[in-house]
Protein backbone atom coordinates (compact mmCIF):
# COMPACT_ATOMS: atom_id res chain seq x y z
CA UNK A 1 0.00 0.00 0.00
CA UNK A 2 1.54 3.00 -0.73
CA UNK A 3 1.06 6.67 0.82
CA UNK A 4 0.50 9.85 -0.88
CA UNK A 5 2.28 12.68 0.17
CA UNK A 6 1.34 15.88 -0.90
CA UNK A 7 4.18 17.85 -2.77
CA UNK A 8 5.14 20.87 -0.68
CA UNK A 9 4.54 24.36 -2.04
CA UNK A 10 7.29 26.20 -3.06
CA UNK A 11 8.57 29.10 -0.55
CA UNK A 12 8.05 32.61 -3.05
CA UNK A 13 10.47 34.78 -2.74
CA UNK A 14 8.21 37.55 -1.02
CA UNK A 15 7.76 34.54 1.88
CA UNK A 16 11.63 34.01 2.23
CA UNK A 17 12.10 37.70 2.36
CA UNK A 18 9.74 38.08 5.07
CA UNK A 19 11.29 35.25 7.05
CA UNK A 20 14.54 36.91 7.07
CA UNK A 21 16.03 40.11 8.95
CA UNK A 22 15.48 43.17 6.57
CA UNK A 23 18.51 45.10 5.30
CA UNK A 24 17.95 47.75 8.00
CA UNK A 25 17.48 45.66 11.21
CA UNK A 26 20.67 44.03 10.29
CA UNK A 27 22.75 46.90 9.81
CA UNK A 28 21.06 48.30 13.11
CA UNK A 29 22.34 45.09 15.09
CA UNK A 30 25.71 45.52 13.39
CA UNK A 31 25.89 49.15 15.05
CA UNK A 32 25.16 47.96 17.95
CA UNK A 33 27.48 45.01 17.74
CA UNK A 34 30.58 47.24 16.54
CA UNK A 35 30.04 50.01 19.17
CA UNK A 36 28.99 47.83 22.25
CA UNK A 37 32.22 45.57 21.70
CA UNK A 38 34.75 48.63 20.72
CA UNK A 39 33.57 49.94 24.14
CA UNK A 40 33.21 47.73 26.08
CA UNK A 41 36.05 45.81 25.67
CA UNK A 42 38.64 47.88 23.57
CA UNK A 43 42.13 48.12 25.52
CA UNK A 44 41.20 45.59 27.94
CA UNK A 45 42.41 42.11 26.52
CA UNK A 46 45.68 41.25 24.41
CA UNK A 47 43.17 40.76 21.26
CA UNK A 48 41.45 44.22 20.90
CA UNK A 49 43.19 47.41 21.57
CA UNK A 50 46.00 45.08 24.28
CA UNK A 51 46.09 44.88 27.78
CA UNK A 52 47.54 48.48 28.83
CA UNK A 53 46.23 49.12 32.29
CA UNK A 54 46.93 46.35 35.04
CA UNK A 55 44.66 46.12 37.86
CA UNK A 56 44.15 49.67 39.65
CA UNK A 57 42.81 50.14 43.60
CA UNK A 58 42.49 47.81 46.61
CA UNK A 59 39.34 45.69 45.07
CA UNK A 60 40.50 44.84 41.63
CA UNK A 61 43.47 42.84 42.73
CA UNK A 62 42.01 41.35 45.97
CA UNK A 63 39.16 40.29 44.06
CA UNK A 64 41.36 38.67 41.39
CA UNK A 65 43.72 36.86 44.01
CA UNK A 66 40.19 35.32 45.52
CA UNK A 67 39.80 34.09 42.83
CA UNK A 68 43.04 32.37 41.83
CA UNK A 69 43.05 30.89 45.05
CA UNK A 70 39.70 29.40 44.99
CA UNK A 71 40.82 27.95 41.42
CA UNK A 72 44.06 26.81 42.95
CA UNK A 73 41.85 24.49 45.62
CA UNK A 74 39.30 23.44 43.11
CA UNK A 75 42.18 22.23 40.71
CA UNK A 76 43.80 20.55 44.33
CA UNK A 77 40.14 18.58 45.15
CA UNK A 78 40.53 15.20 43.26
CA UNK A 79 36.51 14.34 44.67
CA UNK A 80 33.60 15.83 43.29
CA UNK A 81 32.65 16.58 47.01
CA UNK A 82 35.91 18.34 47.21
CA UNK A 83 35.52 20.45 44.00
CA UNK A 84 32.18 21.67 45.49
CA UNK A 85 33.54 22.74 48.73
CA UNK A 86 36.28 24.82 47.47
CA UNK A 87 33.98 26.78 45.39
CA UNK A 88 31.80 27.78 48.48
CA UNK A 89 34.12 29.61 50.59
CA UNK A 90 36.55 32.57 49.18
CA UNK A 91 39.96 32.93 50.56
CA UNK A 92 42.41 34.98 50.47
CA UNK A 93 46.03 34.36 51.30
CA UNK A 94 44.61 31.07 52.65
CA UNK A 95 41.88 33.17 55.45
CA UNK A 96 38.18 33.35 54.68
CA UNK A 97 37.30 36.34 53.15
CA UNK A 98 33.52 36.33 53.85
CA UNK A 99 33.30 39.98 51.89
CA UNK A 100 30.88 39.17 49.51
CA UNK A 101 29.15 36.64 47.78
CA UNK A 102 30.38 34.22 45.23
CA UNK A 103 29.30 34.77 42.33
CA UNK A 104 32.63 36.78 41.06
CA UNK A 105 34.67 34.38 42.20
CA UNK A 106 33.04 31.44 39.79
CA UNK A 107 32.88 33.58 36.99
CA UNK A 108 36.58 34.51 37.30
CA UNK A 109 37.69 31.27 38.13
CA UNK A 110 35.88 30.23 34.66
CA UNK A 111 37.39 32.77 32.72
CA UNK A 112 40.69 31.99 34.03
CA UNK A 113 40.84 28.21 33.30
CA UNK A 114 39.28 28.90 29.82
CA UNK A 115 42.26 31.82 29.19
CA UNK A 116 44.73 31.50 32.38
CA UNK A 117 45.38 34.04 35.30
CA UNK A 118 45.73 37.40 33.96
CA UNK A 119 44.47 40.85 35.16
CA UNK A 120 42.27 40.95 31.63
CA UNK A 121 40.99 37.65 31.81
CA UNK A 122 40.11 38.72 35.59
CA UNK A 123 38.02 41.71 33.93
CA UNK A 124 35.88 39.46 31.84
CA UNK A 125 33.03 38.64 33.80
CA UNK A 126 32.49 42.52 34.06
CA UNK A 127 32.65 43.13 30.47
CA UNK A 128 30.51 39.93 29.54
CA UNK A 129 27.89 41.19 31.84
CA UNK A 130 27.63 44.23 30.89
CA UNK A 131 27.59 43.57 26.87
CA UNK A 132 24.61 40.84 28.06
CA UNK A 133 22.46 43.77 29.77
CA UNK A 134 23.50 46.50 26.76
CA UNK A 135 22.39 43.27 24.23
CA UNK A 136 18.42 42.78 26.30
CA UNK A 137 18.50 46.66 26.66
CA UNK A 138 18.33 46.42 22.79
CA UNK A 139 16.11 43.73 22.61
CA UNK A 140 13.41 45.10 24.99
CA UNK A 141 12.83 48.22 23.29
CA UNK A 142 13.14 47.16 20.44
CA UNK A 143 10.15 44.44 21.13
CA UNK A 144 8.21 47.38 23.94
CA UNK A 145 9.70 50.61 22.53
CA UNK A 146 10.67 50.71 19.22
CA UNK A 147 12.29 53.23 17.72
CA UNK A 148 14.39 54.33 20.62
CA UNK A 149 16.22 51.43 21.07
CA UNK A 150 19.37 51.52 19.36
CA UNK A 151 19.56 54.92 21.08
CA UNK A 152 19.09 53.48 24.60
CA UNK A 153 21.66 50.45 23.67
CA UNK A 154 24.44 53.00 22.55
CA UNK A 155 23.99 55.38 25.15
CA UNK A 156 24.02 53.06 27.48
CA UNK A 157 26.86 51.30 26.23
CA UNK A 158 28.60 55.07 25.47
CA UNK A 159 28.48 56.49 28.70
CA UNK A 160 31.05 56.70 31.54
CA UNK A 161 30.01 54.58 34.03
CA UNK A 162 29.62 51.48 31.81
CA UNK A 163 32.37 51.83 30.21
CA UNK A 164 34.28 52.19 33.36
CA UNK A 165 32.63 49.43 35.50
CA UNK A 166 32.46 46.88 32.47
CA UNK A 167 35.91 47.06 32.60
CA UNK A 168 36.44 46.59 36.43
CA UNK A 169 37.34 43.07 37.95
CA UNK A 170 34.38 44.29 40.71
CA UNK A 171 31.39 42.58 41.99
CA UNK A 172 29.07 46.25 40.78
CA UNK A 173 28.31 44.87 37.36
CA UNK A 174 27.86 41.33 38.46
CA UNK A 175 25.02 42.81 40.70
CA UNK A 176 23.62 45.64 38.08
CA UNK A 177 23.14 43.99 35.19
CA UNK A 178 21.45 41.05 36.18
CA UNK A 179 19.27 43.55 38.61
CA UNK A 180 18.37 45.51 35.34
CA UNK A 181 17.67 42.49 33.36
CA UNK A 182 15.38 41.56 35.76
CA UNK A 183 13.42 44.51 36.10
CA UNK A 184 12.68 45.09 32.29
CA UNK A 185 11.75 41.65 32.33
CA UNK A 186 9.42 42.61 35.57
CA UNK A 187 8.23 45.53 33.86
CA UNK A 188 7.17 43.14 30.41
CA UNK A 189 5.27 40.79 33.04
CA UNK A 190 3.52 44.09 33.22
CA UNK A 191 2.39 44.97 30.21
CA UNK A 192 1.62 41.39 28.72
CA UNK A 193 0.84 39.94 32.16
CA UNK A 194 2.95 36.71 30.61
CA UNK A 195 4.41 34.62 33.39
CA UNK A 196 7.46 33.98 31.05
CA UNK A 197 8.68 37.48 31.60
CA UNK A 198 7.83 37.10 35.42
CA UNK A 199 10.60 34.38 35.53
CA UNK A 200 13.12 36.93 35.00
CA UNK A 201 12.57 39.01 38.03
CA UNK A 202 13.12 35.87 40.29
CA UNK A 203 16.11 34.62 38.12
CA UNK A 204 18.28 37.79 37.76
CA UNK A 205 17.74 38.96 40.87
CA UNK A 206 18.80 35.69 42.54
CA UNK A 207 21.93 35.89 40.50
CA UNK A 208 22.24 39.61 41.60
CA UNK A 209 21.66 38.49 44.89
CA UNK A 210 25.02 35.72 44.64
CA UNK A 211 26.70 38.89 43.26
CA UNK A 212 26.21 41.57 46.42
CA UNK A 213 23.57 39.95 49.10
CA UNK A 214 20.04 40.99 50.21
CA UNK A 215 20.85 44.90 48.49
CA UNK A 216 19.73 43.53 45.65
CA UNK A 217 16.17 41.92 45.90
CA UNK A 218 16.02 44.75 48.11
CA UNK A 219 15.96 47.42 45.81
CA UNK A 220 13.99 45.23 43.07
CA UNK A 221 11.05 44.91 46.20
CA UNK A 222 11.69 49.02 46.67
CA UNK A 223 11.57 49.99 42.83
CA UNK A 224 8.50 47.53 42.34
CA UNK A 225 6.74 48.83 45.69
CA UNK A 226 7.02 52.35 44.71
CA UNK A 227 5.81 51.70 41.20
CA UNK A 228 2.81 50.07 42.62
CA UNK A 229 1.71 53.33 45.16
CA UNK A 230 2.23 56.13 42.18
CA UNK A 231 -0.23 53.98 39.93
CA UNK A 232 -2.09 53.11 42.41
CA UNK A 233 -2.39 49.52 41.55
CA UNK A 234 -1.66 47.37 45.08
CA UNK A 235 -2.96 44.38 43.00
CA UNK A 236 0.40 44.18 41.27
CA UNK A 237 2.53 43.41 44.61
CA UNK A 238 0.05 40.45 45.01
CA UNK A 239 0.27 39.59 41.13
CA UNK A 240 4.10 39.83 41.35
CA UNK A 241 4.30 36.67 43.52
CA UNK A 242 4.84 33.66 41.87
CA UNK A 243 5.62 30.76 43.94
CA UNK A 244 7.58 28.72 40.80
CA UNK A 245 9.29 32.19 40.64
CA UNK A 246 9.93 32.01 44.98
CA UNK A 247 10.87 28.89 44.08
CA UNK A 248 13.22 29.51 41.79
CA UNK A 249 15.30 32.38 43.34
CA UNK A 250 15.86 30.31 46.83
CA UNK A 251 17.21 27.66 44.53
CA UNK A 252 19.30 30.02 43.27
CA UNK A 253 20.88 31.70 46.51
CA UNK A 254 20.10 29.31 49.52
CA UNK A 255 22.88 26.19 48.34
CA UNK A 256 25.59 28.83 48.65
CA UNK A 257 24.81 30.58 51.75
CA UNK A 258 23.73 27.93 53.46
CA UNK A 259 27.00 25.99 52.67
CA UNK A 260 29.35 28.97 53.10
CA UNK A 261 27.60 29.38 56.87
CA UNK A 262 27.77 25.54 57.59
CA UNK A 263 31.71 25.59 56.52
CA UNK A 264 32.39 29.22 58.54
CA UNK A 265 30.44 29.75 61.45
CA UNK A 266 31.35 33.57 61.51
CA UNK A 267 29.66 34.01 58.11
CA UNK A 268 26.42 35.74 59.51
CA UNK A 269 27.97 37.84 61.89
CA UNK A 270 30.65 39.24 59.49
CA UNK A 271 28.91 39.49 56.20
CA UNK A 272 25.08 40.14 57.16
CA UNK A 273 25.78 42.56 60.42
CA UNK A 274 29.33 43.67 59.30
CA UNK A 275 29.64 44.11 55.99
CA UNK A 276 26.00 45.29 55.32
CA UNK A 277 24.24 46.47 58.39
CA UNK A 278 27.45 48.00 59.47
CA UNK A 279 28.30 49.54 56.37
CA UNK A 280 25.55 51.04 55.42
CA UNK A 281 24.77 52.51 58.89
CA UNK A 282 28.38 53.67 59.94
CA UNK A 283 31.75 55.12 58.86
CA UNK A 284 33.68 51.80 59.89
CA UNK A 285 35.38 51.14 56.50
CA UNK A 286 36.15 55.01 56.01
CA UNK A 287 34.20 55.35 53.11
CA UNK A 288 32.27 58.63 54.19
CA UNK A 289 31.35 60.94 51.56
CA UNK A 290 28.96 63.77 51.57
CA UNK A 291 24.96 63.98 51.51
CA UNK A 292 25.24 65.33 47.82
CA UNK A 293 28.04 62.69 46.86
CA UNK A 294 25.83 60.54 44.27
CA UNK A 295 24.43 63.62 42.84
CA UNK A 296 27.93 64.18 41.47
CA UNK A 297 28.72 60.41 40.71
CA UNK A 298 25.21 59.98 38.32
CA UNK A 299 25.97 63.65 36.64
CA UNK A 300 30.11 62.02 35.52
CA UNK A 301 29.01 58.57 35.05
CA UNK A 302 26.74 59.96 32.41
CA UNK A 303 29.07 61.99 30.79
CA UNK A 304 29.07 62.94 28.04
CA UNK A 305 25.24 62.47 27.56
CA UNK A 306 24.75 64.65 31.54
CA UNK A 307 22.03 67.45 29.76
CA UNK A 308 19.99 64.96 27.79
CA UNK A 309 20.38 62.71 30.46
CA UNK A 310 19.02 65.48 32.69
CA UNK A 311 16.49 66.59 30.31
CA UNK A 312 14.49 63.17 29.91
CA UNK A 313 15.15 62.88 33.67
CA UNK A 314 12.75 65.54 34.19
CA UNK A 315 10.74 64.97 31.74
CA UNK A 316 10.23 61.26 33.14
CA UNK A 317 9.72 62.73 36.87
CA UNK A 318 7.26 65.44 35.34
CA UNK A 319 5.27 62.59 33.39
CA UNK A 320 5.02 60.69 36.67
CA UNK A 321 3.99 63.34 38.92
CA UNK A 322 0.87 64.04 35.97
CA UNK A 323 0.19 60.22 36.43
CA UNK A 324 -0.11 60.01 40.30
CA UNK A 325 -2.19 63.43 39.83
CA UNK A 326 -4.42 61.78 37.44
CA UNK A 327 -4.82 58.49 39.51
CA UNK A 328 -5.79 60.86 42.44
CA UNK A 329 -7.95 62.76 40.85
CA UNK A 330 -11.57 62.94 42.21
CA UNK A 331 -12.64 62.56 38.41
CA UNK A 332 -12.14 59.05 38.28
CA UNK A 333 -13.26 59.45 34.34
CA UNK A 334 -10.13 61.23 33.60
CA UNK A 335 -8.22 57.94 34.99
CA UNK A 336 -6.10 55.74 32.69
CA UNK A 337 -5.08 52.18 33.43
CA UNK A 338 -2.86 51.38 29.43
CA UNK A 339 0.34 49.97 31.26
CA UNK A 340 2.04 51.10 27.93
CA UNK A 341 1.42 54.78 29.47
CA UNK A 342 3.96 53.72 32.52
CA UNK A 343 7.27 53.01 31.34
CA UNK A 344 8.56 56.69 32.55
CA UNK A 345 7.54 56.60 35.67
CA UNK A 346 8.67 52.55 36.00
CA UNK A 347 12.36 53.76 35.51
CA UNK A 348 12.35 57.82 37.00
CA UNK A 349 11.28 55.42 40.47
CA UNK A 350 13.96 52.20 38.86
CA UNK A 351 16.31 55.22 38.62
CA UNK A 352 16.37 57.58 42.00
CA UNK A 353 15.35 54.32 44.52
CA UNK A 354 18.88 53.41 44.97
CA UNK A 355 20.45 57.03 44.66
CA UNK A 356 18.10 57.82 47.07
CA UNK A 357 18.84 55.05 49.29
CA UNK A 358 22.49 55.15 49.06
CA UNK A 359 22.25 58.37 49.83
CA UNK A 360 21.59 57.79 53.59
CA UNK A 361 24.44 55.04 53.88
CA UNK A 362 27.34 56.22 55.73
CA UNK A 363 29.50 54.61 53.51
CA UNK A 364 29.56 55.76 50.10
CA UNK A 365 31.43 54.42 46.77
CA UNK A 366 30.78 55.04 43.25
CA UNK A 367 29.66 51.65 42.56
CA UNK A 368 26.28 51.65 44.60
CA UNK A 369 24.65 53.43 42.72
CA UNK A 370 25.40 51.93 39.20
CA UNK A 371 22.15 49.93 38.89
CA UNK A 372 20.66 53.86 38.33
CA UNK A 373 22.35 54.30 35.20
CA UNK A 374 20.68 51.93 32.79
CA UNK A 375 17.65 53.05 33.24
CA UNK A 376 18.87 56.78 32.80
CA UNK A 377 20.30 55.45 29.63
CA UNK A 378 16.85 53.97 28.73
CA UNK A 379 15.03 56.92 29.42
CA UNK A 380 17.77 59.38 27.18
CA UNK A 381 17.42 56.62 24.86
CA UNK A 382 13.28 57.12 24.52
CA UNK A 383 13.66 60.80 24.65
CA UNK A 384 15.95 61.46 21.81
CA UNK A 385 13.78 59.06 19.55
CA UNK A 386 10.50 61.54 20.77
CA UNK A 387 12.45 64.83 20.19
CA UNK A 388 13.41 63.34 16.29
CA UNK A 389 10.53 65.13 15.60
CA UNK A 390 10.66 69.00 17.27
CA UNK A 391 13.80 68.19 17.48
CA UNK A 392 16.26 69.39 20.71
CA UNK A 393 16.46 73.05 22.06
CA UNK A 394 19.12 75.02 21.32
CA UNK A 395 20.12 74.51 25.17
CA UNK A 396 19.75 70.53 24.67
CA UNK A 397 22.23 70.58 21.79
CA UNK A 398 24.94 73.21 22.66
CA UNK A 399 24.66 71.90 25.91
CA UNK A 400 25.70 68.44 24.85
CA UNK A 401 27.67 69.56 22.53
CA UNK A 402 29.94 71.53 25.34
CA UNK A 403 29.81 68.54 27.95
CA UNK A 404 31.19 66.17 25.32
CA UNK A 405 33.80 69.47 24.72
CA UNK A 406 34.98 69.23 28.07
CA UNK A 407 35.05 65.92 28.50
CA UNK A 408 36.99 65.67 25.26
CA UNK A 409 39.46 68.28 26.87
CA UNK A 410 39.61 66.87 29.64
CA UNK A 411 40.53 63.34 28.29
CA UNK A 412 43.46 64.95 25.98
CA UNK A 413 44.90 66.73 29.26
CA UNK A 414 44.85 63.54 31.36
CA UNK A 415 48.75 62.56 30.76
CA UNK A 416 49.56 66.53 31.98
CA UNK A 417 47.17 66.23 35.08
CA UNK A 418 48.53 62.76 36.07
CA UNK A 419 52.46 63.78 35.72
CA UNK A 420 52.04 67.10 37.18
CA UNK A 421 48.84 67.23 39.50
CA UNK A 422 46.32 69.61 39.53
CA UNK A 423 48.63 72.52 38.02
CA UNK A 424 47.49 74.91 34.36
CA UNK A 425 48.85 72.88 31.75
CA UNK A 426 51.50 74.70 29.06
CA UNK A 427 50.18 76.93 26.62
CA UNK A 428 50.46 75.42 23.91
CA UNK A 429 49.06 71.63 24.69
CA UNK A 430 46.57 73.13 26.21
CA UNK A 431 45.51 75.34 23.18
CA UNK A 432 45.59 71.70 20.83
CA UNK A 433 43.35 70.19 23.47
CA UNK A 434 40.77 73.37 23.52
CA UNK A 435 40.72 73.45 19.76
CA UNK A 436 40.21 69.77 19.63
CA UNK A 437 36.96 69.79 22.31
CA UNK A 438 35.62 72.81 20.40
CA UNK A 439 36.10 70.83 17.26
CA UNK A 440 34.39 67.64 18.67
CA UNK A 441 31.83 70.31 20.16
CA UNK A 442 30.94 72.06 16.47
CA UNK A 443 31.04 68.50 14.56
CA UNK A 444 27.96 67.54 17.12
CA UNK A 445 26.31 70.77 16.23
CA UNK A 446 26.49 70.46 12.84
CA UNK A 447 25.94 67.01 12.40
CA UNK A 448 22.24 67.42 14.32
CA UNK A 449 21.48 70.44 12.38
CA UNK A 450 22.23 69.06 9.02
CA UNK A 451 21.08 65.31 9.60
CA UNK A 452 18.69 65.51 12.77
CA UNK A 453 18.35 63.90 15.89
CA UNK A 454 18.45 60.51 15.08
CA UNK A 455 22.38 60.84 13.90
CA UNK A 456 23.42 62.29 17.34
CA UNK A 457 23.81 58.97 18.95
CA UNK A 458 26.51 58.33 15.87
CA UNK A 459 28.22 61.39 15.96
CA UNK A 460 28.69 61.11 19.53
CA UNK A 461 30.15 58.11 19.62
CA UNK A 462 32.46 58.90 16.84
CA UNK A 463 33.75 61.16 19.05
CA UNK A 464 34.09 58.82 21.91
CA UNK A 465 36.07 56.37 19.60
CA UNK A 466 38.45 58.61 19.29
CA UNK A 467 38.89 59.30 22.73
CA UNK A 468 39.55 56.08 23.57
CA UNK A 469 41.76 55.15 20.98
CA UNK A 470 43.46 58.56 22.44
CA UNK A 471 43.91 56.84 25.90
CA UNK A 472 44.58 52.99 25.01
CA UNK A 473 46.53 53.40 21.63
CA UNK A 474 45.81 52.34 18.59
CA UNK A 475 45.71 48.07 18.07
CA UNK A 476 46.59 45.97 18.26
CA UNK A 477 43.53 43.92 16.78
CA UNK A 478 43.25 39.94 16.34
CA UNK A 479 47.05 39.87 15.63
CA UNK A 480 47.42 43.15 13.35
CA UNK A 481 50.30 44.71 15.97
CA UNK A 482 50.19 48.12 17.78
CA UNK A 483 51.47 51.46 16.84
CA UNK A 484 53.58 51.90 19.39
CA UNK A 485 53.58 55.63 19.35
CA UNK A 486 49.78 55.75 20.31
CA UNK A 487 50.53 54.17 23.70
CA UNK A 488 52.50 56.25 25.46
CA UNK A 489 49.23 57.78 27.35
CA UNK A 490 48.24 54.29 28.59
CA UNK A 491 51.66 52.79 29.59
CA UNK A 492 51.87 56.07 31.45
CA UNK A 493 48.74 55.33 33.58
CA UNK A 494 49.81 52.05 33.76
CA UNK A 495 52.96 53.11 35.73
CA UNK A 496 50.59 55.78 37.41
CA UNK A 497 47.97 53.74 38.86
CA UNK A 498 48.71 50.03 38.29
CA UNK A 499 51.43 47.93 40.19
CA UNK A 500 51.79 45.69 37.40
CA UNK A 501 54.67 47.26 35.96
CA UNK A 502 56.43 47.61 39.57
CA UNK A 503 56.04 44.11 40.08
CA UNK A 504 57.37 43.16 36.84
CA UNK A 505 60.16 44.97 37.42
CA UNK A 506 60.49 43.38 40.97
CA UNK A 507 60.27 39.70 39.00
CA UNK A 508 63.72 40.86 37.73
CA UNK A 509 64.96 40.99 41.46
CA UNK A 510 63.33 38.44 43.21
CA UNK A 511 61.70 35.57 42.36
CA UNK A 512 57.55 34.89 43.37
CA UNK A 513 58.34 32.89 46.19
CA UNK A 514 61.07 35.15 47.75
CA UNK A 515 59.80 37.91 50.42
CA UNK A 516 58.32 41.47 49.55
CA UNK A 517 57.37 43.89 51.82
CA UNK A 518 55.74 47.23 52.18
CA UNK A 519 55.74 50.06 53.81
CA UNK A 520 53.09 53.39 53.86
CA UNK A 521 51.90 52.12 50.67
CA UNK A 522 48.36 52.48 49.45
CA UNK A 523 46.23 49.47 49.99
CA UNK A 524 46.15 49.17 45.68
CA UNK A 525 49.75 48.77 45.77
CA UNK A 526 50.13 46.10 48.74
CA UNK A 527 47.44 44.22 47.05
CA UNK A 528 48.61 44.82 43.47
CA UNK A 529 52.03 43.28 44.15
CA UNK A 530 50.11 40.34 46.09
CA UNK A 531 48.10 39.19 42.78
CA UNK A 532 50.94 39.67 40.37
CA UNK A 533 53.45 37.73 42.60
CA UNK A 534 50.73 35.57 43.48
CA UNK A 535 51.84 35.76 47.17
CA UNK A 536 51.32 37.68 50.48
CA UNK A 537 53.20 40.60 51.09
CA UNK A 538 54.47 41.44 54.35
CA UNK A 539 53.32 44.91 55.74
CA UNK A 540 55.87 46.63 58.32
CA UNK A 541 52.79 48.36 60.13
CA UNK A 542 51.02 45.20 60.41
CA UNK A 543 53.04 42.35 60.62
CA UNK A 544 56.81 43.95 61.28
CA UNK A 545 60.20 43.42 59.48
CA UNK A 546 61.11 39.97 58.47
CA UNK A 547 64.35 38.22 59.54
CA UNK A 548 65.09 37.26 56.79
CA UNK A 549 66.30 39.24 53.34
CA UNK A 550 63.67 40.41 51.21
CA UNK A 551 63.08 43.50 49.24
CA UNK A 552 60.92 46.38 50.81
CA UNK A 553 58.83 48.68 48.62
CA UNK A 554 58.46 52.35 50.38
CA UNK A 555 56.25 55.06 50.07
CA UNK A 556 58.37 58.21 50.17
CA UNK A 557 56.09 60.99 48.85
CA UNK A 558 52.75 61.99 48.82
CA UNK A 559 50.26 63.84 47.68
CA UNK A 560 51.73 66.80 45.70
CA UNK A 561 54.91 65.87 46.46
CA UNK A 562 54.90 66.18 49.95
CA UNK A 563 57.51 64.07 52.26
CA UNK A 564 56.94 61.72 54.16
CA UNK A 565 60.06 61.62 55.93
CA UNK A 566 60.56 57.56 55.09
CA UNK A 567 64.05 57.33 55.54
CA UNK A 568 63.81 58.35 59.44
CA UNK A 569 60.79 56.29 59.90
CA UNK A 570 62.71 53.08 58.34
CA UNK A 571 65.81 53.58 60.19
CA UNK A 572 63.50 53.16 63.64
CA UNK A 573 62.13 49.62 62.36
CA UNK A 574 65.22 48.02 60.78
CA UNK A 575 66.90 48.66 64.36
CA UNK A 576 70.50 49.08 62.65
CA UNK A 577 69.71 46.85 59.92
CA UNK A 578 71.91 47.06 56.74
CA UNK A 579 69.54 48.40 53.55
CA UNK A 580 70.04 49.83 50.15
CA UNK A 581 68.14 51.80 47.86
CA UNK A 582 67.79 49.90 44.62
CA UNK A 583 65.71 52.19 42.50
CA UNK A 584 62.71 54.75 42.84
CA UNK A 585 59.07 54.52 41.00
CA UNK A 586 58.59 58.62 40.78
CA UNK A 587 55.04 58.13 38.92
CA UNK A 588 53.72 56.71 42.39
CA UNK A 589 55.93 58.18 44.86
CA UNK A 590 57.89 54.93 46.28
CA UNK A 591 61.14 53.58 46.94
CA UNK A 592 62.86 50.15 46.56
CA UNK A 593 65.46 48.69 48.82
CA UNK A 594 67.16 45.09 49.49
CA UNK A 595 66.76 45.19 52.84
CA UNK A 596 69.51 42.79 54.55
CA UNK A 597 68.82 39.19 56.84
CA UNK A 598 68.95 40.06 60.35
Amino acid sequence: METYTEPSVPVSPERRGRRLPNWGTVAEATVFLLFAIFFITYGETPYLGGDGLGLVGADEPRYAQIAHEMLDRFDQAHTLKGKLSACVTPYLYGRPWLEKPALYYWRAMFVFQEFGVHDWSARLPSSSFAFIMAALIYLHMRRFRRGGHLDAALITVGCAAIIGFARGASTDMQMAAPLCIGLLGWYAWYETDSKFWLFDIYFFTGVATLAKGPVAPFLAFMVIASFAALRKEWSIIKRSVWWPGIILYFAIVLPWFIAVQHQNSTFFREFFLEHNLERFATNRYQHQQPFWYYAVVVFLGIMPWTVISARALWDGIKTSVAEWRLRHASNSTLKVGRPGDAFPEFLVIWAVIPIIFFTFSQSKLPGYILPSIPPITILTGDYLFRRRGPGLSRWELGGHAVFSAIMTMFALLLPWFVVHGPKMPPLQPFLIALVTALGAALLIVVVVNGFGVARLRLVTSGVLVVLVLFLYGVGPVFGIPPVDASKRVIRLLDRSYSARPLADRLAALAPPNETVAVFRVRRDVEYGLAFYRNHEVVNYEEDGVPAEQHLLVARVTGRNGADLHTPAALEEYLEGRHYEELFSWPEQGLEVYMVGAR
